[in-house]
């Protein structure tokens, strides 16, 4: 007799800083471009608005994530770590991990084809913050970011990458760090001026 999967869901708001030069081009290749360093390394930030695990509310907590991707994303083989809020029940902390390992399938379940190390999942303080269109995610002494939207013509409207087909969303706000700084699983990162995004998320599984 298998297992049923718990059914799931999170909305929010993600926040990405990457190593890219440039705007990450796994945005519009879907991952079949290599990162504009032959490598992408990552923080992300989530911030769950509502949601819900096997019933326990996720809503008012915040995820930190590394990344650590050898070449292209759709290769495969990638390192990940999590950072779950220490604000999380032990049944929320248990639930946040399978989604973001994939065991949940539905959205994140991926990361279970892609991810071939994962480095582990740690309580950690993590806040995220709006402040105007900044966006900032300080987890404990591990990450230290805020980005921002990059100007546009129309300096009140965000440039946006929108109807694409990627697996974070369809529209992503194309930004830039402001800071980026990682120190975490033996990574000692520092991506100020690289790469970001901004995504509405709207997750869901096991289907």
């Amino acid at each position: 007799m298998t297992d049923t999967l718990a059914e799931w869901a999170i909305k929010g708001e993600l926040i990405l800083n990457c190593n890219c030069t440039v705007f990450c081009p796994c945005v519009v290749s879907l991952g079949k471009h290599p990162p504009t360093e032959g490598h992408c390394q990552a923080w992300v930030g989530i911030r769950i608005d509502e949601g819900h695990y096997d019933g326990e509310n996720l809503a008012g907590l915040a995820i930190g994530l590394l990344m650590d991707i050898p070449g292209m994303m759709g290769r495969g083989d990638w390192k990940a770590a999590a950072f779950i809020d220490d604000n999380a029940t032990d049944k929320a902390f248990e639930g946040l991990v399978r989604i973001f390992t994939g065991e949940a399938k539905g959205t994140t379940g991926l990361f279970k084809v892609l991810v071939s190390q994962f480095l582990g999942a740690e309580r950690a303080p993590v806040e995220f913050e709006t402040e105007g269109k900044k966006r900032r995610l300080k987890v404990g002494r591990y990450i230290q970011g805020e980005i921002e939207p990059i100007g546009g013509s129309d300096k009140g409207v965000d440039v946006v990458v929108s109807n694409t087909e990627y697996w974070m969303g369809p529209d992503i706000t194309v930004a830039q760090a402001n800071k980026g700084k990682v120190r975490a699983f033996g990574r000692v990162w520092d991506f100020d001026g690289r790469s970001a995004e901004i995504c509405q998320i709207d997750w869901h599984g096991p289907n």
